[in-house]
């Protein structure tokens, strides 16, 4: 990894002159104010284009033992103007540029002593900020309760959020203004913690609209030693408020100084597209912390996953009677229930098929002891990571995947026992280098353990990066589910390959996903990270697996083939099952060729809730590659080839929804064809409803 830095000017001003202080963005297009009030409060305020965006909001910090909010006055301001690239170990960008004018706002107060630095980048595409508490002459050990954070909007704007929740993401998005936002968060079934407290909460990331036109994406930059944010929304003012996850006791973090918090972020164009190549949350994240990267390797798998989610005999647990024995311990002593598709020679299926046709890695879900416990014994759940079910022959499973060069992926589910999970991290992490895993996803369905504790309070946010640091030190690639949100600390350690964290794939299978839920995530959940969303189903309706189910999946075949762009992640499942990629053997040739690591992107395209046109360059060869999508109404993609290099003759194999296509009725009609494109030509591409369609183009000659 290579990092390159500019420093080009630095200043520092004297108590006694520092008043209101304004810096502008490197291109001046973004304009930030920041003084205090009569009281002594911090405030900022920021400008887009001439106009106020943010209206002045309050910062501060509050906790048992001082509160950082009031009796400030400012002793002292720097500002720098930096200008660096750095190199990626994988993502959309071989080189990403990072360049911001700083401005570090120092404040002190009397009766009693405090000091605290308000830390801003504004960058050309938005705004980053934090708090940095020093050693203090008083209490040093900090109960923080709230953060006073604002953002107070001009306007009745437009919001694409969830509800906010302590323990999960799993939404579908709601479009309201802020007028509207109590009814939209009334219509989800399941109301969140935050919501039973009273008012009106959403989590980050969201995305704003305003009525000129504005986009922003608001969120939180390297989250660590700290609760996750959420957002308090006062909806007759437009204003918004930072809500701390809380333990269980009411107190959202212990805090020792000195100490920083994470950034909080706001990504802010009127054009839709740079919201979506925003690099802002990971420029704002430390630069990578391991030396020798070269063991992170990006790719795709296929999995012993999708047949327990559509198949209702199919079971990750190995046996039914362990109810009937719970003293039983010996496995081998157990009725297999003959439904258990983690076994030895089902793996080996898929390890052929992987083989076959260049997937990387084959996933196995339900390989270990434990299941039994957690479908009964709830409270006392608790997994092996290393011991596997009897029907599952690790010796031998791993000598053929190494004979047919696939690698195998564990899977680690901890049911949220993540306290249990540290006190066994290093054994399985041996039992996975021993057996020649070196990529594990995992997961923490359930209430967390610690009781105390949730998803994404300060010490679940603690436990993910000591999972990430261990598992960096055994050389082991990452893919968490159900895991703190991303704030870009991919970057820092980009074995952390990818996450969930948001409604995926599987949902499908439970009712489905409307099209534009895919047309919303890259513009809200992605930019703190990529995702493990699992695209590549071909058999959208669900009724064929003959188990009752009736339900419809919201996407056509092409569709999936495009989320491989529009959905970027070093870390892409094909989540259907072999069978049916054997019987679209013609669409599953995509999925092969697609890259997962990129040397440059151009968003072409792009409205949220509605469209997504993207291409992008394979970072190991001169490949390109279209993906586009669209949610329930058909429309025609204009895609703008003038990112081909001229002087060369190019061929574009183009996946497509067939002309009779629709997502409801006729979701696996698709064609593919092959035409002659040249640079700066712009090809019309008709997208059906809840379509997509996938391009490769390569050049040919001079």
């Amino acid at each position: 990894m290579k990092l390159s830095s500019l420093i080009l000017a630095t200043l520092s001003v004297a108590a006694l002159q520092a008043a209101a202080t304004d810096i502008t963005s490197p291109s001046g297009q973004l304009k930030l104010t920041v003084d205090v009030n009569a009281e002594g409060t911090p405030f900022y305020s920021l400008d887009y284009k001439g106009k106020t965006l943010i209206e002045p909001s309050l910062l501060g910090i509050v906790a048992d033992e001082t509160k950082f909010t009031d009796g400030f006055e400012i002793v002292e301001v720097d500002t720098v103007e930096v200008d660096r690239s750095w190199e990626p170990v994988w993502g959309e960008y071989s080189e990403v540029r990072d360049h911001f004018n700083e401005l570090a706002v120092k404040l002190h107060a009397d009766n009693p002593n405090r000091d605290m630095t308000l830390r801003f980048r504004l960058f050309d595409d938005g705004l980053g900020f934090r708090y940095e508490l020093p050693v203090q002459d008083g209490p040093n050990y900090l109960t923080v309760k709230d953060e006073l954070t604002q953002f107070n909007y001009t306007g009745d704007h437009t919001l694409y959020c969830i509800p906010g929740d302590y323990d999960t993401d799993e939404y579908l998005w709601s479009e309201t203004p802020f007028s509207g936002l109590a009814d939209a968060l009334n219509s989800y079934g399941r109301h969140s913690e935050a919501q039973r407290t009273g008012g009106s909460t959403i989590q980050t990331p969201m995305l704003l609209k305003t009525a000129d036109g504005v986009y922003v994406n608001q969120h939180e930059a390297a989250l660590d030693g700290y609760p996750a944010m959420l957002l308090d929304i006062d909806t007759d003012n437009y204003d918004m408020k930072a809500h701390l996850v809380p333990d269980r006791l009411g107190v959202s973090a212990y805090l020792l100084l000195p100490f920083h918090t994470p950034w909080r972020t706001l990504i802010v164009s009127d054009d839709a597209r740079d919201i979506l190549a925003s690099q802002l949350v990971l420029n704002l994240n430390e630069p990578c912390a391991i030396d020798d990267t070269s063991w992170i390797k990006p790719m795709k798998f296929v999995g012993v996953w999708w047949e327990m989610f559509t198949g209702y005999q199919k079971t990750w647990a190995y046996s039914d009677d362990r109810l009937a024995k719970p003293g039983v311990t010996d496995y081998t002593k157990l009725t297999p229930n003959g439904r258990h598709p983690a076994n030895t020679a089902n793996v080996m299926r898929y390890i052929d098929f992987a083989a076959e046709n260049g997937i990387d890695g084959v996933l196995v879900e339900g390989w270990n002891e434990g299941w039994e416990d957690w479908a009964g014994y709830r409270k006392n759940r608790q997994f092996l990571f290393d011991k596997p079910y009897p029907d599952f022959d690790v010796d031998s499973l791993r000598n053929y995947a190494q004979s047919k060069g696939v690698k195998l992926i564990m899977h680690h589910e901890t049911a949220a026992n993540a306290a249990d999970y540290e006190l066994q991290l290093d054994r399985a992490f041996k039992f996975m280098k021993d057996n020649n895993y070196d990529a594990v996803k995992t997961g923490y369905v359930g209430a967390i353990i610690p009781r105390s504790e949730h998803h994404t309070s300060q010490w679940m946010v603690d436990h993910a990066r000591h999972v990430i640091e261990r598992a960096a030190e055994y050389q082991i690639m990452v893919d968490s589910h159900e895991a703190p949100r991303p704030t870009g600390l991919c970057r820092t350690y980009p074995n952390w390959l990818a996450q969930e964290s948001a409604r995926g794939g599987e949902f499908e299978s439970m009712g489905g996903n409307p099209p534009s839920h895919t047309c919303i995530l890259p513009f809200t959940r992605l930019k703190g990270g990529p995702m493990d969303y699992t695209p590549g189903l071909f058999q959208t309706d669900l009724s064929y697996y003959g188990e009752g189910k009736d339900t419809k999946a919201g996407t056509t075949i092409a569709r999936q083939l495009a989320l491989y762009l529009t959905m970027p992640s070093p870390l892409q499942m094909a989540c259907d099952l072999p069978d049916n990629y054997r019987r679209f053997s013609d669409a599953f040739q995509f999925i092969k060729d697609v890259p997962v690591d990129w040397a440059d992107s151009r968003y072409l395209e792009a409205e949220p809730n509605r469209y997504i046109t993207v291409a992008r360059r394979d970072k190991h060869s001169d490949d390109w590659y279209v993906g586009a999508i669209t949610d329930d109404t058909a429309r025609t993609a204009e895609i703008d080839l003038s990112f081909l290099p001229k002087g060369f003759e190019y061929e574009a194999t183009i996946y497509e929804d067939a002309p009779d296509a629709d997502y409801r009725t006729n979701a696996q009609a698709y064609r593919i064809r092959t035409v002659k494109v040249k640079p700066g030509q712009k090809l019309k591409q008709n997208l059906a409803p809840g379509g997509g369609a996938a391009i490769r183009i390569t050049a040919k000659s001079k």
